[in-house]
């Protein structure tokens, strides 16, 4: 049995894992590189063969999991995704949605060269189209969590809730010895873990057996600790900008960043704890994805169930606008007073929110409010990283805004989090690998899990194979 790690690996994007059992290839998750410094890895040919996969597993819906399965099934894949029911709608919208973008920016690229009488060394091609990531879907395949499903003779996957976002899953694959050990080994890949007593979504399952760990490490050097709860520090930058005069623009991640938002803005309105102004949630995404809550109720929480059954939706209330074409999105620029904007991308990297920050980044009345991870070199990490001055569309602009970051609402358990996570396998994993942190920081919780519980942990390099 053999594990290669094609991506995420002593960095936080573009996930991937190849594992070799039973007979069979079986790639978990197949991700985008989203750091600017890995992003020629899209480019690159694949670390293995596409049409050699017999079959692949996705754990949820967000791009740098889900991102490259179009340029996979381009290039020869062609057997089932398997994923839970709400990532098949969820990657469906994030494959097409980044595919429209991938075109959208070659045929960008090649009017601007033609505009500058330039000739590029090669012909400029979007990574993929939208009719790739229409074959791609073509090949999800919805499976219920907590339902074990036979991949091959003797190995078996099943689903867990992760916590993370909606739909989201860990995976334990159960392998069977080969002959000279007939004990059964599992293997559990964390996927994304989230966090406990989050609203919408149900805390992350605890694993009680696992071999072979594979677990996320992206916050495993911090705590989500805040000076107050999360809603109180929502208030604290509503009543700031608006006492102000400005407004607050919030990059949000479509998927369930966005919804959590929502939630606690009409939780703050209902109570009366922020003025009625108006929320623009100016992001096509986030608005379809936003609708599937609601469709897919039995994978929310209790109390999120509780609320829709009640008629009374989580997400919505008075002074909601949901911006889906650009005309109405170039419409919030144009209103008075204070408006809270929650658009995407959620690192900055592209979409509306680079429009919007650039009307409100020079304006010291304004609060820029980053909710979620940003990786160090996306135009989201320079602003929350105290740059005093960066380039939007071609454009420098001094940062003169209200920077303000509002850390417990990551998707992403902390530190403490990821060890309550791993201290409930039982007895102690015999080897566990950490992905999705960036380097320093999977190596410093690497050394914690030595010392502190005796565990053999690697932090594999990128392309990496290993014999289980």
């Amino acid at each position: 049995m053999q594990l290669q790690f094609c991506g995420a690996n002593r960095q936080v994007t573009g996930s991937c894992y190849l594992l070799e059992a039973g007979g069979q290839r079986i790639l978990i998750d197949c991700g985008l590189f989203q750091e600017r410094k890995y992003q020629s890895r899209n480019w690159d040919p694949f670390p293995f063969k596409p049409e050699s996969i017999d079959v692949m597993l996705l754990t949820h819906a967000h791009l740098d999991h889900c991102g490259l399965i179009p340029k996979l099934v381009r290039e020869g894949f062609s057997g089932k995704i398997y994923t839970t029911e709400p990532s098949v709608e969820l990657a469906s919208i994030v494959m097409l949605d980044s595919a429209k973008i991938h075109e959208e920016d070659a045929a960008y690229k090649i009017k601007r060269h033609k505009r500058e009488k330039r000739k590029p060394p090669r012909p400029v091609v979007p990574l993929y189209t939208v009719d790739d990531a229409k074959k791609a879907i073509a090949h999800l395949e919805p499976i219920a969590f907590n339902a074990c499903h036979r991949l091959a003779d003797g190995v078996e996957v099943c689903f867990h809730d992760a916590g993370h976002v909606l739909g989201s899953a860990m995976l334990t694959i159960d392998v069977d010895g080969d002959g000279k050990d007939n004990s059964k080994k599992r293997l559990l890949f964390s996927g994304d873990i989230g966090q406990r007593d989050k609203p919408l979504i149900p805390d992350p399952t605890l694993i009680e057996r696992a071999d072979i760990v594979i677990m996320e490490s992206t916050y495993g050097d911090r705590e989500h600790r805040e000076e107050g709860d999360v809603e109180t520090k929502l208030a604290e930058a509503v009543n700031e900008a608006y006492d102000a005069g400005g407004n607050v623009v919030i990059p949000t991640f479509a998927i369930e960043r966005a919804q959590e938002l929502l939630f606690h803005l009409s939780q703050l309105l209902r109570a009366k704890r922020i003025p009625r102004v108006p929320v623009f949630l100016d992001s096509p995404m986030a608005i379809r994805v936003t609708d599937l809550f609601a469709k897919h109720r039995s994978f929310l929480d209790a109390q999120a169930q509780a609320m829709l059954d009640a008629d009374n939706h989580p997400l919505e209330f008075p002074g909601l606008y949901l911006s889906k074409s650009a005309d109405e999105s170039r419409a919030i620029n144009g209103v008075r007073g204070t408006a809270i904007i929650l658009a995407g991308s959620g690192m900055c990297t592209g979409g509306r929110i680079k429009h919007h920050l650039g009307h409100n980044i020079a304006r010291p009345e304004s609060t820029l409010l980053f909710v979620g991870y940003q990786s160090p070199d996306t135009l989201g990490g320079l602003i929350v990283r105290g740059r005093d001055e960066v380039r939007i569309y071609r454009r420098n602009y001094p940062v003169y805004a209200n920077v303000r970051q509002l850390h417990g609402l990551s998707a992403h358990a902390d530190h403490e989090a990821l060890l309550h996570w791993l201290d409930a396998v039982s007895p102690r994993p015999q080897q566990v690998f950490l992905t999705h942190g960036e380097e320093d920081v999977a190596e410093k919780l690497a050394e914690e899990l030595r010392t502190t519980r005796g565990l053999n942990v690697e932090v594999p390099h990128y392309s990496q194979t290993v014999t289980l």
